[in-house]
């Protein structure tokens, strides 16, 4: 009888995700020993009734590399440790269903879990292997911001999607003279706008990692126009925020979503700016979801592909409570609590930034 391994995409979705997906059934087949087989929406296939799940044979991922989303699904909202139950008088409550799903796991059969997702995902990895579940982690998010690998796949998409915005913008920014504000994800890591920023030529980048003074912003603003006739370029990340001021975030309204909903710094930077007296025409656009869709580049589908292929192998040594990582240039595994333990966030003395610094790119401060 063949051993089982049950593949998952949890969280956002992100270019790459079916390339990893790719990377596990085609080492799987490499032996006959193993099969795969997918849960529809991370672990809600699992728990639902009836279960969710899909046979994951060289078939089904013929091609598949290329394409954006996943062909698993996703969720952001519930899972295994915070399952949303509706009462009857209406309100919500959420129950952890952890170990009957380990309970269903082994029923089915089930000897490994491949977790493909970002840091909330890892986490619940983490408890599950806790609890005695056999689980690997595959690192996944277009925010970079897990501190254990070097690049997270779909990262680098993300950036170059960024920055062909970036690019538009500066002409349509010139040919009106006016102010562009565009505003870029990445939650608490300013990595997607730095990159883009300097890729893409922008005059001001603000990442969450240095509060920005708005004078500075004006002062930039001042000195690139001369009678009405000028531009300026800026690249402000979702989660970039004044001195002394909090991030533009509201809670989320969907049942099961715990994360905070980034997003309006643009238009408040374009409202501040007025109000401190600034006379250039202005305009903001947000990039939004845009970033995580679509088809991967050609580097995140080669390093998803390398996640997966490892991810599996671990699967057939046995190894268990690790998550995949890229170290230069090896592709190796680090225990979970490894993995979840630091945020990566910009380093503001690291070279990268130095680069902008040196190009005469305002960073706020």
């Amino acid at each position: 009888m063949k051993k089982r391994a049950l593949v998952l995409t949890g969280g956002g979705d992100c270019p790459g995700l079916n390339a990893v997906i790719r990377g596990i059934v085609k080492r799987a087949a490499q032996t006959e020993e193993w099969e795969v087989i997918g849960s529809i929406q991370s672990f809600d296939g699992i728990l639902r009734e009836p279960t969710e799940i899909m046979k994951l044979d060289e078939k089904a991922v013929a091609g598949i590399h290329f394409q954006g989303g996943t062909i698993l699904g996703t969720t952001t909202k519930g899972g295994p440790l915070a399952w949303p139950v509706k009462e009857n008088d209406g309100t919500w409550s959420f129950v952890d269903r952890s170990d009957e799903m380990i309970r269903k796991l082994k029923y089915m059969g089930v000897d490994a879990v491949i977790s493909i997702g970002g840091d909330g995902s890892q986490r619940i990895s983490q408890v599950l292997y806790e609890k005695g579940l056999n689980i690997i982690g595959v690192p996944k998010t277009i925010d970079n911001d897990l501190s254990a690998t070097d690049f997270t796949f779909g990262f680098q998409t993300a950036v170059q999607i960024a920055t062909e915005a970036v690019d538009k913008l500066v002409t349509t920014a010139a040919s009106h003279n006016r102010v562009i504000i565009l505003e870029v994800m990445g939650r608490d890591a300013g990595w997607i706008a730095l990159n883009a920023a300097i890729a893409g030529g922008a005059e001001i980048c603000l990442i969450p990692e240095i509060p920005y003074n708005l004078n500075s912003i004006l002062d930039v603003i001042k000195k690139r126009f001369v009678d009405g006739k000028g531009h300026v370029n800026i690249v402000v990340s979702e989660g970039a925020k004044p001195k002394d001021g909090e991030v533009s975030a509201e809670k989320s309204d969907e049942i099961g979503n715990k994360n905070l909903k980034l997003g309006g710094i643009a238009r408040k930077l374009l409202h501040d700016l007025k109000e401190a007296g600034c006379e250039a025409d202005m305009r903001e656009t947000v990039l939004g979801h845009l970033q995580r869709g679509g088809v991967p580049i050609a580097y995140d589908r080669i390093l998803a592909t390398q996640f997966g292929v490892k991810a599996m192998e671990l699967a057939i040594e046995g190894t268990f409570g690790e998550m995949v990582a890229y170290h230069h240039p090896n592709i190796v595994s680090v225990p979970f609590l490894e993995a979840i333990s630091k945020y990566n966030v910009v380093n503001t003395k690291s070279s990268l930034v130095q680069t902008a610094r040196g190009i005469g790119m305002c960073m706020g401060d």
